[in-house]
């Protein structure tokens, strides 16, 4: 495919009304996407499935928008893939409606790897941390590429716990590349960027918006032969993977929780209608037989690569602190409770950590560690 093509491609996607059918029909119609940009608005309006308004606003945009993006997508140092090139994941051609364009940054070769799409709420308990940072590290162990949407909560400790135990690990976006969303997630987007990889249909720069995320959530499954949900609230987002991945044919594995636990009731009522329940790393494995052998392991990280991770010129009291905080949000009573320490300094302490991006607070006195999510 020429440059040219490729531009006019691009340009194609960034209409909001041109998805991967009106596509499809434009380059069977048109031949090219430069055919299709070039095409009359009369002959545009006679294809199948193309409105009025869609040619209208086929009419308005050019080549050269699509040659903007894509110079912009090299300038953060990413790549745009089409379904015609080598890299765009084989997965993603399976599913009902495949990204026209995707961007990606960092290593693109994880997109052909085998992968597990881990998912859980943003208001976890410390039993879904432990258990998210145990099977997420097992998995990326065991040679797994770990795939979560870089939210708050468990998605981030998923993306954490594989790069902490030296596996790998793919973050997909809600929004263009560029955008650190949530801003507490910058540390964690940089450590995708350079040692995984972020990938997102939205075109460079775009900010996330209300329909961004389920979106984003079919690309999650979409990406992974397996989805694996830890926990999740009744009608929480994250079900909505769970529909993406049932729509898409993709097995969904849940860990059971406690039935008094309202994060849990997701997760427990999807394991009562069918799902099957992922007790160990062994459970997730057997649906990846090329990886025969591989157990992994489960258990925390030792210490030492959970040190390698943190900023230099911590204090003591800074470590102990996030120690505490990894097993889960906790209220500052708790924390000072447990430290030993009046809650006043404790506030400091947590204040100086907060500004360097190590953890945040959450309405009600609550704190928690953001590389933990």
């Amino acid at each position: 495919m020429t440059a040219d093509e490729r531009a006019a491609r691009v340009a194609l996607s960034l209409v909001p009304a041109v998805g991967p059918a009106r596509m499809t029909a434009l380059l069977n119609a048109c031949s090219t996407a430069l055919g299709a940009h070039s095409a009359p608005f009369a002959f545009l309006c006679a294809i199948p499935g193309i409105s009025r308004a869609c040619a209208t606003a086929i009419k308005q945009i050019t080549p050269e928008h699509g040659a903007r993006v894509i110079q912009r997508a090299h300038d953060l140092g990413g790549t745009v893939l089409l379904p015609e090139d080598a890299e765009y994941p084989q997965l993603l051609r399976m599913i009902p409606d495949p990204p026209v364009v995707l961007y990606a940054q960092g290593d693109t070769a994880l997109l052909a790897q085998p992968a597990v799409a881990m998912v859980g709420s943003r208001d976890h308990s410390a039993y879904g941390a432990e258990a998210c940072r145990q099977m997420a590290g097992g998995a990326g162990r065991a040679g797994l590429v770990v795939i979560s949407g870089m939210a708050r909560g468990l998605d981030a400790l998923a993306h954490t716990a594989a790069l902490d135990a030296g596996g790998t690990t793919i973050g997909v976006l809600g929004n263009g590349l560029g955008v650190i969303y949530p801003a507490a997630n910058r540390m964690l987007y940089e450590r995708v960027h350079h040692h995984g990889c972020l990938v997102t249909e939205f075109p460079p720069g775009e900010r996330p918006h209300a329909g961004s995320f389920p979106r984003r959530n079919r690309l999650i499954s979409g990406l992974a032969r397996v989805t694996v949900v830890i926990e999740a609230a009744a009608g929480s987002g994250t079900m909505i993977t769970v529909d993406t991945a049932l729509a898409q044919g993709r097995e969904v594995m849940a860990i059971p929780g406690q039935i008094t636990s309202p994060v849990s009731v997701g997760t427990n009522r999807l394991i009562r209608d069918g799902a099957i329940p992922l007790l160990e790393l062994a459970d997730l494995l057997r649906g990846y037989p090329e990886l025969a052998g591989q157990q992994g392991t489960l258990g925390p990280l030792p210490p030492a690569e959970r040190e390698s991770q943190l900023p230099p010129g911590l204090s003591p009291d800074d470590r102990r602190t996030l120690d505490v905080l990894r097993n889960g949000p906790a209220h500052v009573d708790r924390v000072a409770d447990v430290l030993g320490v009046p809650v006043g300094a404790l506030l400091g302490l947590l204040v100086g950590l907060e500004l360097q991006g190590l953890v945040r607070q959450r309405p009600g006195g609550g704190w928690w560690e953001t590389g933990a999510g």
